[in-house]
């Protein structure tokens, strides 16, 4: 049984609903809806869902105007009638087979992973949790017009949108092995929202973005910043750029609230991405944010191998709920969902790639230009709060 939980003080929400596997991209697109329902059922094994202070809650769909807040009509009607099959020419806003296929139910898929989204910021704002977790949501792509990188409506910019319009300022902290350029791009000018994005190096993933000297822009100038990681990227050269930049970032900027992007693409053997993270840097991370006690809004993220993300957000929300779990998966998911290790544990074993050296050298370049040229203008920039 998991050891441990906090106090009821510290409520926390995991908002889902079975509707999410009413949807699927095709049977050979490589993000799989399935990994949110097996993420639950690992949770629900441990007794996670069930711990004092925690509220399980069925997600429900956005309205459409919440859409259209920060997506265009042109582009909401697109995604309306791919949902329908409708959609006359392959790529109009982005969609067509590849990346962003047609789907049955595209239109409804977005509004509930994105109603989730909205549902975290919500209880937040309320005060009903201090931490809130949608699984489904971290679909940081999108941009206002077009459908990107297996993102059709961009939830996180939606739910920050609503914290910001609520005189929120809000630190958006982006893990995936992908940039978070939708995000970034939405929010370049605002100095309400500082956006760091931890990722593969643009010059060898999708999207391409993500440069150190992309910081912002007019008003949010300072209030974005980059941290490009070489691949084989392992959990010692990920925590030690962390360490250097995203706590000097959180204490000069002092958010009201944290939204995560928790990608676990990151991990040494996703199909898609080529860093060489596990579960240990990913743990590192979440007690971080934890222990910082701030309201925190978590999302989902890329990952596509489920087994890995079950097990990587498992280990998420119990951290999330001070909560210390077992090494052994539980008996009822054995064989269902491959551990790390000898295939039956929860968290991988400690890994050392074998080009750490080359991206550590990397690494310690991207600081030292952080520190010299970026930090400091984002540390003064965060210093004063905007107006608001």
């Amino acid at each position: 049984m998991p050891k441990g939980p906090l106090s009821d003080m510290t409520k926390t929400a995991f908002v889902y609903t079975e509707k999410y596997c009413d949807f699927d991209y095709g049977p050979s697109h490589p993000l799989r809806i399935e990994r949110l329902r097996m993420t639950r059922e690992l949770c629900r094994a441990y007794g996670l869902l069930d711990l004092p202070g925690v509220s399980t809650v069925e997600a429900e769909i956005a309205a459409e105007e919440e859409i259209l807040g920060f997506h265009t009509a042109s582009y909401v009607n697109a995604l309306k009638r791919a949902s329908r099959g409708r959609l006359s020419g392959y790529y109009t806003h982005g969609i067509g087979p590849g990346d962003n296929p047609m789907f049955d139910g595209l239109w409804e898929w977005s509004l509930l992973h994105t109603g989730a989204s909205l549902q975290c910021a919500d209880r937040i704002l309320e005060g009903r949790c201090r931490t809130a977790f949608n699984i489904a949501g971290g679909l940081h792509h999108a941009a206002s017009y077009r459908a990107s990188g297996f993102c059709y409506v961009n939830d996180p910019v939606i739910a920050i949108q609503r914290l910001a319009g609520r005189g929120r300022r809000v630190l958006y902290l982006d893990i995936d092995a992908h940039h978070g350029d939708g995000v970034q791009w939405a929010f370049y000018e605002d100095p309400r929202v500082l956006t760091v994005s931890f990722h593969q190096d643009g010059r060898t993933l999708f999207p391409g973005t993500g440069r150190m000297t992309e910081t912002g822009r007019e008003a949010g100038e300072g209030f974005s910043v980059n941290v490009p990681m070489m691949p084989g990227t392992d959990d010692e050269v990920f925590w030690t750029g962390f360490q250097a930049v995203v706590p000097p970032l959180t204490a000069s900027f002092d958010p009201d609230v944290i939204v995560t992007q928790l990608g676990v693409d990151t991990f040494r053997d996703d199909p898609l991405a080529d860093l060489e993270l596990t579960t240990n840097g990913l743990c590192r991370v979440v007690t971080f944010l934890r222990d910082l006690g701030k309201p925190w809004v978590a999302l989902g993220g890329g990952g596509y191998d489920v087994d890995n993300v079950a097990r990587a957000w498992t280990l998420a929300w119990a951290i999330m709920n001070g909560v210390d779990l077992p090494e052994e998966l539980p008996e009822a998911v054995r064989g269902r969902i491959r551990g790390g290790g000898s295939g039956t544990l929860l968290r991988d074993p400690e890994h050392r790639s074998g080009r750490h050296d080359r991206c550590a050298r990397f690494m310690t370049a991207c600081v030292d230009h952080l520190e010299r040229d970026v930090l400091p203008r984002a540390e003064r920039r965060g210093g004063s709060r905007p107006s608001e």
